[in-house]
């Protein structure tokens, strides 16, 4: 069951792929036509929605469906941080065993469990017996449609 790929880009990377485009200061509503502005609000760098930490941050494309309860679908791009703090609550990318997982970590008083949002998958229970290491806290995704 592999979950995800890993893609390299390096922080060097990361910031020759800059792309400055602008944002618009109206919104687009989604229920009732709205006027159209045509003022620039300012030019936006995606990478400064997505990445807070880039020497920290890497991407991983997801294959599967057990995260799709929390909005990740097979095809995403997840931005990860490895300087975020895996705390019960967070997603995280973890290896299990050597194998690549996304999943949901939860602390309960039985021990650590690393949770599907997709009700066909069972949580993972993480034993002694498992070798369990979060690469890092998932804090974005993106897209294509």
């Amino acid at each position: 069951m592999k979950e995800v790929t890993i893609i390299n880009i390096s922080a060097a990377e990361i910031s020759s792929m800059v792309i400055d485009s602008p944002l618009y200061a109206s919104s687009p509503a989604a229920g009732f036509p709205a006027p159209g502005d045509d003022l620039v609000e300012k030019m936006l760098n995606v990478n400064d929605l997505l990445v807070k930490h880039p020497a920290s941050t890497f991407f991983v494309r997801v294959e599967g469906d057990s995260m799709e309860g929390a909005g990740i679908f097979s095809g995403d791009i997840l931005v990860v941080d490895r300087s975020e703090n895996a705390i019960s609550g967070r997603i995280v990318v973890a290896a299990v065993n050597g194998e690549l997982v996304v999943k949901r970590l939860a602390q309960t008083p039985n021990g650590l469990l690393l949770l599907s949002e997709n009700p066909a998958y069972a949580p993972i229970v993480v034993g002694e017996s498992e070798e369990c290491f979060v690469w890092g806290i998932v804090t974005g995704s993106v897209r294509q449609f």
